[in-house]
C-alpha cells in the first residue's frame, strides 16, 4: 500500500514564538479541559447546582489530575526515566507527552472531592454532571498523541493506516533526501480511542436522560465504557509498557476498573436523583439537600393584617407597582 494513502501524521509537534515554545499536546490537553469545564458547567447548572462550581472544583481538579496522570504514566513506562540509559529528570517533563488517564482521575478525584467538601456539594452527584465533559476531554486530549506521533498500533496495510515519521521528540527526522523519515502504516489507536470516547459520551448523556441515573452511576457508566474500548484498544498497541504474565498492565488496569463500575451501577440501581440546592456558601460543608417540604400554618386574619409590623396598605402598592 502507498503511504500516501494512509492517515498523514504532523512532522511537528511544537512550534517557537520567540523564546515560547507552542507545544501542540499542551494546546490539546487545555482545549480538553476547557471543553469539559463548559460541558458539566450546562449540566451542573440543569441539575441545580450554582453557576460558577464546576470552575472552582476544577481550579483543585486538574492540577491534582495532572500529577496523578504523570505519576501513573511513569510507573507504568518506567523504561524512558529510570532504564538503562534513562533519564529521571524526564519524568517531570509533562511537556512531552504521557498521561495516564487512570491516574488522572483517580488524583483528580481526590482534588474534587476536597474542593466539593468546602462547597457542600456531594460528590457523586457532580460526578454524574461530569461524566459526558470528562469523555469529550479524553477525545480532544487523543489529538496530542496524534501530533507527537505516538499512541498508535500494530503495524497494518487497511485503508485508514496512520503514517508515522521518526521522532525527534518535537519533530520528525529528516532523511538525506530532505523528506521525513517514515517508520511505516500502523493502527491509528488514538484515533480509535477519541472516537469511542465521543461516542461512549453520547451514550452516557443518553442513559441519564432515560434513566435519571445518579448517586454516581452515570459516572460508573462512563468509566465502564471507557473501560470496555480501552482494552481492546489497549490489545493492539505495541508502545513500551510494563507487562504482567506477558500481558500489558494497562489491560488488568481496564479489567478490573470496569468490573468495578459495573458493581456500582448495579448497587446504586433505582435510587433516586440528588436535588442540588442553589446558592450555597462556600463555607458550609453540609450536604447540598433540598430541605423536607412542611406545611405552612394557615395565617389568621390578623397575622395577615399585621405581618411583620407592616400596614396593610402598602400590599397593595407592592401587588400594582404601576399605580
Amino acid at each position: 500500500m502507498s503511504v500516501l494513502a494512509a492517515i498523514p501524521s504532523p512532522t511537528q509537534g511544537v512550534w517557537e514564538l520567540g523564546p515560547l515554545p507552542i507545544r501542540a499536546y499542551a494546546l490539546c490537553i487545555i482545549a480538553g479541559i476547557v471543553a469539559a469545564v463548559v460541558i458539566t458547567e450546562r449540566r451542573w447548572v440543569a441539575r441545580g447546582g450554582a453557576k460558577g462550581d464546576v470552575l472552582d472544583i476544577a481550579v483543585w481538579a486538574v492540577p491534582f489530575g495532572i500529577v496523578g496522570g504523570r505519576l501513573y504514566h511513569v510507573v507504568s513506562s518506567p523504561r524512558p526515566y529510570f532504564g538503562e540509559g534513562g533519564d529521571p529528570l524526564r519524568a517531570f517533563a509533562i511537556w512531552e507527552g504521557g498521561l495516564g488517564i487512570w491516574g488522572a482521575i483517580a488524583l483528580g478525584g481526590v482534588g474534587a472531592w476536597i474542593a466539593c467538601r468546602r462547597r457542600g456539594i456531594p460528590l457523586p452527584a457532580f460526578a454524574d454532571a461530569l461524566a459526558p465533559g470528562l469523555l469529550v476531554a479524553q477525545a480532544i486530549g487523543r489529538l496530542g498523541n496524534w501530533f507527537n506521533n505516538e499512541l498508535y498500533g500494530r503495524a497494518t496495510d487497511l485503508p485508514w493506516a496512520l503514517t508515522v515519521y521518526d521522532w525527534t521528540g518535537t519533530q520528525a527526522v529528516v532523511g538525506p533526501d530532505g523528506q521525513p523519515v517514515v517508520l511505516g502504516t500502523f493502527h491509528p489507536t488514538f484515533l480509535y480511542e477519541l472516537l469511542w470516547n465521543l461516542a461512549a459520551a453520547a451514550v452516557v448523556v443518553w442513559a441519564d436522560r432515560r434513566f435519571r441515573l445518579s448517586h454516581g452511576r452515570a459516572f460508573a457508566l462512563y468509566v465502564a465504557l471507557y473501560c470496555a474500548g480501552r482494552l481492546w484498544i489497549e490489545l493492539l498497541r505495541v508502545d513500551p509498557a510494563e507487562t504482567f504474565a506477558g500481558i500489558r498492565l494497562n489491560v488488568f488496569t481496564a479489567v478490573v476498573v470496569g468490573l468495578l463500575a459495573v458493581v456500582h451501577l448495579v448497587w446504586q440501581r433505582g435510587r433516586p436523583r440528588e436535588v442540588i440546592t442553589r446558592g450555597r456558601d462556600a463555607g458550609d460543608t453540609t450536604p447540598a439537600r433540598r430541605p423536607r417540604a412542611e406545611s405552612a400554618p394557615a395565617a389568621t386574619p390578623a397575622a395577615a393584617e399585621h405581618r411583620d409590623g407592616e400596614d396593610p396598605g402598602d400590599d397593595g402598592d407592592r401587588r400594582h407597582p404601576g399605580t
